[in-house]
């Protein structure tokens, strides 16, 4: 039984050094979403933090603040959102078969 436990903290160890490989890598990987039909681009990294928003300037109407605020907010939430996702692919790159199906890691 002695040598399964210490072949399982092996496994545990390796597991752990992958997944802190994955994390560093996710920072340099970015995702980019429109809103608007294109006209506002937000790009967010694999460590979901916003990089960039692209305005169009054709879509630059102070009389039109407020659509333009909310354009933004949609684009950079569906960049968000792809960066989990791409945080959560990577992760399960590393974790395939080695965590129980819907075993959540707490944070990706």
């Amino acid at each position: 039984m002695k040598g399964g436990m210490q072949g399982m903290l092996k496994q545990v160890q390796k597991l752990q050094d992958e997944m802190q490989k994955v994390q560093s890598k996710l920072g340099d990987l970015t995702v980019s979403e429109e809103a608007g039909g294109g006209m506002i681009k937000a790009t967010a990294n694999g460590n979901k933090e916003l990089v960039s928003v692209v305005i169009d300037p054709q879509v630059i109407n102070k009389d039109e603040k407020e659509i333009l605020e909310d354009l933004v907010v949609a684009a950079v939430n569906k960049a968000l959102h792809s960066a989990n996702k791409l945080a959560e692919e990577e992760m399960s790159k590393v974790t395939k078969g080695m965590l129980p199906p819907g075993f959540n890691i707490p944070g990706f």
